[in-house]
């Protein structure tokens, strides 16, 4: 055996002989007596309530709890929600394993990827973990659904290590600059906020082969017409104090605002439960979900870091750059005579502190609607999704290509992206999606 077979060895048995230990202490009473710290038994934690679903819905639920809770911004929160819905769908693949408890598999191999990557977590998530795994009768299947879910996960975070998730959460990292001058990104009011989670378009990806297999081809130049006509319609639609834009515009770029990890990821397990998804389909459908969407937001950043293009509200309104460290203030005009730049004009929605092509909303969008559509084996979704902040709206798509126009048009109506970087994101993300989906079929 060389080098390496021992470690990797030396691994399983730890997470074999770890799940063993685990699957025992539920399977008899905890020992108690002086000196001896004994964790909750399932009994104790009664007080903890799993979420709604079946196994695989719940972990996710507390997977994007967690993860959105501890301040993630979108892009990386993907990141975190794969490594747990990768964990649950390997727990489970293939079919149940030997009889094992699906429940109990999910369940552990979810539980302990979160207290891995969110220690600070860790009592909150063993309450949960541990209701979990006392609503699931004592046996075989229990005990071998456990030692399969550690076995999982101790596999991910083997294979994830190293792969360039940057810590803490929502932290900047430096970055290649151009020249300052015209369209290129400046840092954008009102917060000025520093790049966010430029580190992302160095992550090593899920299924792709690289960060920039599919990076699209540069931004329009600024002196074409296809720059005059973007640059004319976000001025107009996009204005915070526009005149053009209707009411049923403004409340879908408003709609369009939610976070995306609890959009999709609430959207995959209500599709779960109208279909009426066993504990493995659904976990498959995560998996494909968070997987396919983390690569296309670590493409969609590496387009935008290589890029560094300007915002509407920078090309638009020059004076509202600062001195930011990346140029002179105010900032430049396009030197296109066919553009007339607005002193004052500002956006209707707050512009993101990532440079603008492509737009990682169309980008996304466009990589689960995909995923939709292969997983159901028709564009014709028919599906409900949850919207705005609150989530207390509710917009109906028929088709994955309305989901896909209606996020490029809320972009463009919200005043942060051009026509054409929303044109860019959604081919990215469907050609993310479809080399993707390609690899995880082979794969799992």
């Amino acid at each position: 055996m060389n080098t390496n077979s021992k470690w990797v060895g030396a691994v399983l048995v730890g997470a074999l002989g770890s799940a063993i230990s685990a699957a025992s202490a539920l399977a008899a009473p905890p020992r108690q007596g002086p000196g001896v710290a004994v964790r909750a038994s399932a009994t104790d934690t009664a007080a903890a309530v799993l979420p709604a679903g079946n196994a695989a819905q719940q972990w996710d639920q507390i997977a994007e709890d967690t993860v959105v809770g501890s301040g993630a911004f979108q892009g990386e929160g993907f990141l975190y929600m794969a490594y747990v819905s990768k964990a649950m769908h390997g727990a489970v693949t293939p079919g149940e394993r030997s009889g094992q408890s699906p429940d109990a598999a999910v369940s552990e191999a979810a539980y302990r990827v979160l207290v891995h990557y969110f220690p600070a977590r860790e009592p909150d998530l063993t309450a949960l973990h541990d209701a979990a795994l006392a609503a699931i009768p004592a046996g075989r299947a229990r005990r071998t659904g456990i030692v399969h879910g550690a076995l999982s996960a101790s596999k991910v975070l083997r294979d994830r290590a190293g792969d360039g998730l940057q810590t803490p959460i929502a932290s900047t990292s430096p970055f290649p600059t151009l020249p300052p001058g015209p369209g290129v990104w400046r840092l954008t009011p009102s917060a000025y906020a520093v790049p966010q989670t430029p580190w992302m378009a160095n992550v090593r990806p899920f299924l792709l082969k690289r960060a920039g297999q599919f990076q699209p081809a540069p931004p329009p130049s600024l002196s074409s017409p296809r720059w005059v006509a973007a640059f004319n319609e976000v001025k107009s639609l996009g204005a915070a104090a526009s005149t053009t834009r209707t009411t049923d515009q403004t409340a879908i770029a408003l709609f369009w605002t939610a976070n995306v990890v609890r959009q999709y990821n609430g959207l995959a397990r209500n599709v779960a439960t109208q279909m009426r998804l066993d504990v493995p389909r659904t976990s498959r459908l995560l998996a494909m979900t968070n997987e396919v969407a983390a690569d296309a937001m670590i493409a969609m950043f590496d387009a935008k870091f290589h890029y560094l293009f300007w915002r509407p509200v920078t090309s638009i309104n020059p004076a509202s750059v600062t001195t930011d460290g990346f140029g002179p203030a105010p900032g430049f005009d396009d030197g296109n005579p066919a553009t007339v730049e607005q002193a004052g004009w500002s956006p209707l929605l707050a512009t993101p502190n990532h440079p603008e092509y492509p737009s990682a909303h169309s980008t996304v969008s466009s990589a689960i609607a995909e995923v939709l559509t292969r997983f159901l084996g028709t564009d014709a979704l028919d599906v409900d999704l949850q919207g705005t902040p609150s989530f207390t709206v509710t917009r109906h798509f028929a088709t994955a290509d309305d989901l896909r126009a209606e996020v490029n048009d809320a972009r463009v109506w919200g005043g942060v992206h051009y026509r054409f970087s929303v044109q860019a994101g959604s081919a990215l993300g469907r050609e993310v999606a479809d080399y993707a989906l390609s690899r995880f079929h082979a794969c799992g």
